[in-house]
């Protein structure tokens, strides 16, 4: 197993938080559900194509991508593998959205698409690079990876201001910020911001502060498995924004498919989760 964590360089870090490498040779079938997170998913993989079983909007499939981009979504979807996997994965921000892929994020939202459907034949120059990189491991990867996004990133391409500030309150509270707080940073109507917070986002302000909540829970709850720590699931809704662990418990059901402890018996079967989580752990 290989799992590399890396920082873009600074001129795109408002746009794409991370670079994930990971690579899995394993002798088993395995199943991931790609959860519902404040950033767009961006893969480009290098041997075998990334294969989706039941899509996040609940489309069965299986569909097979080269390379992938998906947008928000408020349920799962499933990602099935035969024990090898490996990849490039970008944690997008809706600004990276308009920034890279010259759309809204809004435009994408729940949606599991071929990246060529939005970026033309980008697509495959970008994968193409990748994987002539590769030569030189992980390092040359993420270099040829840099190249590219420095050579299409626009930064004139961006969110409305008002947006932006409430996007950027509501990530920064973990969710907690209220739709009357997020309306006042807009310095708009809570109708109206929602409108246009779906359009640009992808999801209303209630699902996005949903969405960032749970992603913030389910982070916990992996760092303090992966690294062997008591994290009752009382604790956890306290310290995440949830009225009880009830609350947090059909949140998790609703967003995830399944209950807390399913969810990290089948997560920690799979490379990315160990390694997401001591790279979290690590400052990484």
């Amino acid at each position: 197993m290989e799992f590399v964590v890396q920082a873009p360089p600074p001129v795109l870090r408002p746009f794409v938080a991370s670079y994930t490498g990971y690579r899995e040779a394993g002798p088993e079938p395995r199943v991931h559900r790609g959860l519902p997170s404040p950033y767009l998913t961006l893969i480009v993989t290098l041997d075998e194509p990334l294969v989706i079983a039941v899509r996040s909007d609940g489309r069965a499939g299986p569909e097979r991508y080269d390379a992938f981009v998906g947008g928000l979504h408020t349920s799962s979807a499933l990602i099935t593998h035969d024990g090898r996997q490996s990849g490039i994965q970008l944690a997008l921000t809706p600004r990276g959205a308009r920034a890279l892929l010259a759309l809204p994020a809004g435009e994408m939202a729940g949606a599991d698409l071929h990246l060529s459907e939005v970026a033309g034949g980008w697509a495959g120059r970008l994968r193409e690079r990748v994987l002539e990189g590769g030569a030189d491991g992980w390092a040359g990867r993420f270099a040829a990876l840099d190249a590219e996004l420095l050579a299409r990133v626009s930064v004139e391409r961006v969110m409305p201001a008002e947006v932006a500030r409430a996007w950027g309150l509501l990530t920064a509270s973990g969710g907690t910020a209220s739709a009357a707080e997020l309306a006042r940073a807009a310095g708009w109507s809570g109708r109206y911001l929602s409108r246009r917070f779906a359009a640009e986002i992808g999801l209303r302000p209630k699902e996005a502060a949903r969405v960032v909540r749970f992603d913030r829970a389910r982070r916990r709850l992996r760092r303090a498995a992966a690294l062997g720590e008591r994290l009752t699931l009382a604790d956890l809704a306290a310290g995440c924004g949830y009225c009880d662990q009830a609350h947090l418990a059909r949140e998790f059901g609703a967003l995830a498919g399944c209950p807390p402890s399913r969810w990290l018996a089948e997560e920690f079967r799979n490379v990315q989760a160990w390694g997401a989580a001591l790279a979290e752990d690590s400052g990484s």
